[in-house]
């Protein structure tokens, strides 16, 4: 019995919220010589990702995901963890204020 663990990226189609999942895959061969593979999750046996994963954020059940390693070529799709701080530079206008008449 051989053991991976793989980090699938999902996004939701109902929120546009993107996130990772760890899985181990346990790859185990039968008495008849068939290759099978079992999902866990926290120890627990899952279906395979493709069905069934809900979204963490909103709960809708229309996600797709993305091949392994996508989000780590895309850092544009996760959100900064923090909240980015205004430039306090105040915004001048190039152009002149007009005169009273």
């Amino acid at each position: 019995m051989e053991e991976e663990r793989r980090t699938l990226p999902f996004e939701c189609r109902g929120c546009w919220h993107v996130w990772e999942e760890d899985y181990l895959v346990r790859h185990i061969d039968d008495e008849h010589g068939n290759a099978a593979e079992i999902w866990l999750r926290d120890g627990l046996s899952v279906p395979p990702p493709s069905s069934g994963v809900i979204c963490p954020h909103c709960g809708c059940q229309a996600t797709t995901t993305f091949p392994a390693g996508y989000l780590a070529r895309h850092p544009e799709l996760f959100r900064a963890a923090e909240p980015v701080v205004p430039d306090a530079t105040p915004l001048l206008s190039p152009v002149p204020p007009r005169r009273p008449y």
